[in-house]
């Protein structure tokens, strides 16, 4: 823990439109081992305090009615804020996650996309109306926004995942406190600031900082909290899930994925080859939809490899701003020696190491935490590298011989987030991606996703929507509202006189 820093950003918590400092939190790049900024090392008080906050304007009137329209009206004002910062924005998150500036800023339009997706899901949000229930009996039924709303963040994502809940939220009208993650906190303390530029009022956003144990918990267990919507590892959603159950709050969980690509031998084998390799080592391989695992029918696995392969050889490692960059730094350098572990793992229980395997030997690069593109042939189902969430750049391939084994060993993980399937046979398509446990199917593609479309996952992967109207349904409680619009006659009311 740091107290003071010199020539590097400093920052405090955003709580109720101020300013909130304490003790600090270095930060330092993952690219070059220097730090860059200090964020505010956030404790039980400081939640309390924001919780507080968020329950006096969602209270308010300034806030809680709000006509949807007008709160549609304030994200699209936030959006052209986002639009208008699109570039620092980006810069902060390439600079703390250690990705290449060009994919930070792909992250960030996407992140707008999804408020003005919120946006058009306020405008149009309505109820629902039951007549013919009984003689003179209607009921309505409407979406009451549930109340304050915690969202926990990742370091992988800080903007985007960010913008996956937060707008949604507010188009649901809730009130927020969030945390992002101790690594990546940048981002999150200016969205909060856009947020009350684009007219939305102070409380309604909060932002506390640090750890997931001094913050992030008591976020969970803090009595004025309605909702829980995080994301990161399934360990943690597991822990989250406990905490929450004392009171019984709410939470949404998106965990971990083991990406499963199965590719016959009739489909495209070039554009197959293309897609794997983006969707298996963008963002560094450091995101929960990575296409971490390779199922390839044995009959095209030595072309198809070679391919993928040649591909990922031919990736370039280097500094987040170097703009011929393909593959940036991992978070920090406890977790790429984390990577490491695990491809000498999977080498031990009988893969074999065809790209890639240690950390590149570039002087220019000593300093950072960086790990090429690994790719790993001849992986068991019972290896440790197809088994588990290793969130980096490595690439598992394993052989199938039939449609049946196929689909076994895509579903053949804990994890359910997502799958993705190759064929240029239609009816395969529709067949194996009806088998295949996951949240989101791919066919001839991976990766790929609109705000329009809701996200998540099953089994270990967790539960709960994120994005289009469903990811909205979220922040809400359904209720209903009845009337009767004629005495209703008393089941204890006596037809009979008595003696």
């Amino acid at each position: 823990m740091s107290t003071q820093a010199t020539a590097v950003r400093v920052h405090g918590h955003h709580i109720a439109g101020e300013r909130v400092d304490g003790p600090l939190l270095d930060r330092r790049a993952p690219a070059s081992n220097q730090v860059v900024a200090c964020y505010a090392a956030g404790t039980a008080e400081n939640v309390d305090a924001a919780a507080r906050a968020a329950a006096e304007a969602f209270a308010s009137a300034d806030w809680r009615r709000t006509p949807a329209m007008a709160r549609a009206g304030l994200l699209e004002n936030l959006a052209a804020l986002l639009e208008r910062d699109a570039g620092r924005l980006a810069a902060l998150d390439s600079e703390e996650v250690g990705k290449p500036l060009r994919f930070a800023r792909g992250d960030v339009d996407l992140g707008i996309a999804h408020v003005r997706q919120a946006a058009a899901l306020a405008r149009t949000s309505k109820g629902e109306s039951y007549t013919g229930l009984a003689p003179a009996y209607t009921a309505l039924a409407t979406r009451e926004p549930v109340g304050v709303a915690a969202l926990i963040i990742p370091w992988n994502f800080p903007a985007l995942i960010l913008l996956q809940k937060l707008p949604y939220a507010l188009a649901a009208g809730c009130t927020v406190v969030a945390k992002p993650s101790e690594f990546t906190s940048g981002s999150a303390l200016e969205i909060a600031a856009l947020c009350e530029e684009a007219g939305i009022p102070p409380g309604v956003v909060n932002v506390v900082t640090g750890t997931g144990p001094d913050a992030g918990l008591p976020m969970v267990t803090h009595p004025l909290i309605s909702y829980v919507s995080f994301t990161g590892s399934t360990r943690v959603g597991r822990e989250v899930m406990r905490a929450a159950a004392g009171s019984l709050t709410r939470v949404g969980l998106e965990l971990g994925g083991k990406t499963g690509n199965v590719v016959f031998a009739d489909a495209d084998l070039e554009t197959a080859a293309d897609g794997i390799v983006f969707a298996a080592f963008a963002n560094q391989g450091e995101s929960c939809v990575a296409s971490s695992r390779l199922l390839v029918d044995e009959t095209v696995a030595e072309e198809f490899t070679a391919a993928v392969v040649d591909r990922a050889s031919a990736l370039r490692v280097g500094m987040p701003d170097d703009p011929r960059a393909d593959i940036g730094a991992l978070i920090h350098h406890e977790h790429r020696d984390r990577v490491h572990a695990a491809v000498l793992a999977g080498a031990d229980a009988g893969g074999k190491v065809l790209t890639g395997g240690s950390p590149p030997g570039d002087p220019d690069l000593e300093a950072g935490a960086f790990y090429p593109p690994t790719v790993i042939a001849s992986v068991g189902r019972e290896s440790p590298v197809f088994q588990k969430e290793i969130f980096g750049p490595v690439l598992s391939v394993t052989t199938f011989r039939s449609e049946r084994e196929a689909v076994e060993l895509a579903n053949a993980t804990d994890y359910g987030l997502a799958q993705s399937v190759w064929t240029t046979n239609l009816d395969r398509a529709f067949a194996v991606s009806r088998d295949l446990e996951a949240g989101t199917v791919w066919v001839n593609t991976a990766t790929d996703g609109s705000p329009a479309l809701a996200f998540g996952g099953v089994k270990a992967s967790g539960f709960g929507r994120e994005a289009g109207e469903e990811g909205l349904r979220e922040f809400t409680e359904y209720k209903t509202v009845q009337f009767r619009g004629e005495p209703r006659v008393s089941p204890f009311a006596r037809t009979e006189p008595t003696r």
